[in-house]
């Protein structure tokens, strides 16, 4: 794993304001194991991380573990980065204005209808999918998104 998202299971727990130990504990494994697991000497079996998950209230937390962990899962899903949930609803919002004002949906409509998108199409076809893809980003970002403190 990277450097910067090494330490994703300790900057969790830490916004969970718990400790080694009590998260240890609440996790049902030992103080080593998750010391090991916020340094990256060893990754966390999937279990343990839906635990820490819910214990750290940090959905964000799964997305980034298989972002880390899953080479197809990260080439699929967009890097996603918390969020309050104001910024998170106004960035999706944004988002989908500017797809509708811009017709998107109604030119990838017309690309589709011939069930073909031929070497003329494909470049308006790929950016729709770009804004589309930022749509999905926004929505997973809304969906993690933490109350501002």
């Amino acid at each position: 794993m990277p450097d910067d998202c090494r330490n994703i299971y300790k900057i969790c727990r830490k916004s969970a304001g718990l400790t080694q130990e009590a998260a240890a504990e609440r996790l049902g494994i030992s103080v080593e194991s998750l010391r090991a697991y916020e340094t990256g000497q060893r990754i966390p079996p999937t279990e343990i991380v839906e635990l820490m998950v819910i214990i750290y209230n940090a959905q964000h937390l799964a997305y980034q573990h298989l972002r880390e962990t899953n080479a197809l899962y990260s080439s699929v899903v967009p890097e996603i980065r918390p969020r309050s949930v104001l910024e998170a609803s106004a960035k999706l919002t944004n988002r989908i204005f500017a797809f509708a004002e811009s017709h998107a949906d109604r030119r990838l409509l017309r690309i589709a209808e011939d069930n073909v998108i031929d070497t003329q199409e494909r470049p308006e076809f790929d950016a729709i999918l770009e804004d589309l893809q930022e749509i999905v980003e926004a929505a997973l970002e809304l969906r993690c998104a933490r109350e501002s403190s």
